[in-house]
């Protein structure tokens, strides 16, 4: 799709949002993860699209696909790219390189309860973003990524404490 194309449509929908304020929330879909075997689980969300998650054999799993932590990274990763890629459109730049890498440190001693003072979650995440438009300015660029890493879904869901609740149905 050409920036043309991404710069209408963002336009468009900011548009639609800032006229219908009242459209602008919503609820998401349900996420229903079914166990299917040992740790392999399946997600199915929206439109029926579904994902696998397995854990590493050295935990007891199968290693046979990605597993949740490994999906959390990537949606951030791909999250931010693609914020970075509808702002630029936005603002009609057409960007040569964009790559975004992201990791975490994590203590597994959280993960299993081993040590209270230790997080289940990664004790910090880095975001790395390589960018480049011919002809643009760097501080462009850099307002371009801070603008999106600000705005993104993922990255605010992980930065930012959102209310969430449990509820247990026994079968």
């Amino acid at each position: 799709m050409s920036v043309k194309h991404i710069q209408n449509s963002v336009k468009d929908v900011i548009a639609y949002v800032n006229d219908n304020p009242q459209e602008a929330v919503s609820t998401s879909p349900p996420f229903v993860a079914v166990m299917e075997d040992d740790l392999r689980c399946r997600v199915t969300g929206s439109n029926d699209r579904s994902i696998v998650t397995d854990m590493p054999k050295a935990v007891g799993g199968g290693g046979s696909a990605p597993s949740p932590g490994w999906l959390l990274m990537a949606a951030l990763a791909t999250c931010d790219c693609t914020r970075i890629k509808l702002r630029a459109a936005e603002l009609g730049i057409t960007l040569d390189t964009l790559e975004v890498k992201t990791d975490s440190v994590d203590d597994d001693r959280g993960l299993f309860g081993l040590d209270k003072s230790v997080p289940a979650g990664a004790l910090s995440l880095r975001t790395r973003v390589k960018i480049g438009a011919t002809g643009i300015e760097e501080k462009v660029l850099r307002d371009i990524v801070d603008f999106s890493v600000t705005h993104s879904p993922v990255a605010d869901a992980c930065r930012r404490a959102i209310p969430s609740k449990v509820e247990v149905r026994i079968a």
